[in-house]
């Protein structure tokens, strides 16, 4: 039973470009020996292409939240490889994560504050640009009443990250809904 299936675990049948993902993935395990001994245990949830800004596209994985450590370990290898295998295509790492619902008044169960909507939020923006750090964040509201948020990146990840901002802000769009500025703080001298 080593086949791609094993790298994705979902409820539901897999879609073509799941399956697809969960090959890459199965290969990178089976070819590559730096990656191999840290890939044999992981899986990921699901797999979608967004349409980023132009003709730019973008992978966002889904994996689950008790593997995203694991994830991170290896996070800049693993992303390079997958981005060598599709090419043009930038890909991002996502932990699977709940938003429950406010209790009802009077109700005695209390939810969790990692189970917030704002919390949810904030740790995605963090996923997406997994390598470099959040130094710092502004919100900016505009004269017509619409949102934008300026999140500072730490300046040391910029080779790194400086290709894909565009889209960390279009895939963070699409996912939360909430525009976002991505940028590097001017340096001091």
């Amino acid at each position: 039973m080593f086949t791609a299936l094993r790298k994705i675990q979902k409820d539901k049948e897999p879609t073509e470009f799941e399956e697809s993902v969960a090959q890459a993935l199965f290969d990178l395990e089976n070819t590559n020996s730096e990656l191999k001994s840290d890939l044999k245990d992981l899986y990921i949830n699901s797999a979608v292409q967004i349409d980023v800004s132009g003709n730019r596209k973008a992978v966002v994985i889904h994996v689950p939240y008790r593997l995203r450590k694991a994830y991170r370990k290896i996070h800049v290898r693993l992303v390079r490889e997958l981005e060598k295998k599709f090419s043009g295509k930038d890909v991002v790492i996502v932990a699977t994560r709940k938003i429950i619902r406010p209790p009802k008044k009077g109700s005695a169960v209390k939810r969790p504050r990692s189970r917030t909507l704002t919390s949810v939020h904030e740790n995605i923006l963090e996923d997406l640009v997994q390598p470099a750090e959040i130094v710092g964040k502004r919100l900016r509201y505009r004269l017509d009443g619409s949102k934008i948020m300026k999140v500072f990146l730490d300046p040391k990840a910029r080779n790194d990250t400086e290709y894909k901002l565009d889209s960390f802000s279009g895939v963070y769009r699409k996912l939360c809904g909430k525009d976002v500025v991505f940028e590097y703080p001017a340096a001091e001298a």
